[in-house]
């Protein structure tokens, strides 16, 4: 049963800052899934995306991962930011590729975090991973409603 209040929770959450997310949006960016820690966003490489070697220009990879990091930290409903972060780029993508970005969390502590995202293209092949580090504000994601 928590499991799935904490899957409910991390949708929620999910959803608030997708909608407050005109970057993300504009990006053509869509959640696949989320859970606590977990997050899974997909994307089509646009034209305006690209670089003058003709692939994804690697901002707009870092942008990707760094969203599916940004809703795998907040799943749990405290405002969480990026701390640090690094990518490694691997292979280049192409305009019309679909891209998929798998964020995890690997440790969770304190008000601190790590999270590794790897992204592939549509054939499952490794294009770049990105590790975040999160550090949790104060706040929370969810406003609470007033009840008086």
């Amino acid at each position: 049963m928590k499991d799935q209040h904490n899957h409910e929770l991390a949708r929620q959450c999910a959803e608030a800052m997708f909608a407050a997310d005109p970057c993300s949006q504009h990006m053509g960016m869509e959640i696949e899934s989320v859970s606590a820690g977990k997050a899974v966003m997909t994307m089509r490489v646009q034209p305006w995306m690209l670089n003058g070697h003709g692939s994804i220009q690697g901002g707009m990879l870092f942008t990707f991962a760094d969203s599916a990091f940004a809703f795998a930290c907040n799943g749990y409903d405290k405002v969480t930011i990026g701390q640090g972060c690094s990518i490694d780029y691997l292979k280049p993508a192409f305009a019309g590729e679909f891209l998929r970005a798998r964020a995890c969390e690997l440790h969770r502590g304190g008000r601190t975090g790590t999270y590794d995202v790897v992204v592939e293209n549509e054939a499952g092949e490794t294009l770049a991973l990105f590790r975040g580090r999160s550090y949790q504000v104060k706040g929370s994601i969810l406003k609470e409603e007033s009840n008086d």
